[in-house]
């Protein structure tokens, strides 16, 4: 599986990480996104969705515990609160960067094209897919050493980049407000893979609190939460 051309620039990554991988693979996985397989039929491997899917599970366990031993006196939803804003797609595209993440993407020419590896949501989801790769790699213990180095030891900063970020406002409103959190869900996509749009609703319960379309879905969300927080204010001014 493993590409030959790759091999150094992974070494390069691992020295930035301070630790490195026993299955290389692993750590190539996590790079690869879906757009690269349909042009490489031929390539013996997966995409980093499952990765992703695993890291996130473990990027959210880690935070959890951190706010919930950090902050004995907070209740539930200044916990749910600050979570979102440390694990949101804005903050890990953020830190994604910090590391260079998408110099080490395996992509299509389209994404290459249109800028996949500046692409906020899928920076995002290759640093959760590189979360997955470490702790099936090396275990839970090296995997919250990493978190600890590159978000809990900044946790407030990033905390606090999110006060203006649409998303933690609703989140927030409705926590006060209701007691619960909104989700999101993508209705429809369209368009070619070098210009691609998407429509995400955002939901509290079965209810629809708003929509917004963007040309990813981190920008779509973005928009859906927008349009539902004027949607409460318009409500709460009748």
């Amino acid at each position: 599986m493993t590409t030959p051309q790759k091999t150094s620039r992974f070494q390069e990554l691992e020295k930035k990480l301070g630790f490195e991988f026993k299955n290389k693979n692993l750590l190539l996985q996590a790079f690869i996104h879906r757009s690269y397989l349909n042009e490489h039929k031929n390539f013996k491997g997966n995409s980093n969705e499952r990765l992703e899917f695993l890291g996130d599970s473990i990027l959210s366990l880690v935070v959890s515990r951190f706010l919930y031993e950090k902050l004995p006196q907070s209740p539930e939803g200044e916990l749910t609160r600050l979570r979102a804003a440390l694990v949101r797609t804005e903050t890990l595209a953020k830190l994604a960067k910090k590391l260079s993440l998408g110099d080490y993407l395996l992509l299509s020419k389209g994404e290459e094209e249109s800028d996949g590896r500046n692409n906020g949501s899928t920076l995002a989801n290759t640093f959760e897919a590189l979360v997955g790769a470490i702790y099936l790699d090396l275990q839970l213990p090296q995997t919250q050493i990493f978190l600890k180095q590159i978000i809990l030891d900044s946790w407030q900063t990033l905390a606090k980049s999110a006060v203006s970020d649409h998303k933690s406002q609703l989140q927030e409103v409705l926590q006060k407000k209701f007691h619960q959190s909104p989700s999101y869900k993508l209705l429809e996509t369209w368009g070619p893979d070098h210009n691609r749009k998407f429509e995400i609703a955002v939901f509290l319960e079965e209810k629809i609190l708003g929509k917004g379309t963007g040309k990813n879905k981190q920008e779509a969300a973005q928009n859906a939460a927008k349009n539902a927080l004027a949607g409460l204010k318009s409500q709460s001014l009748g």
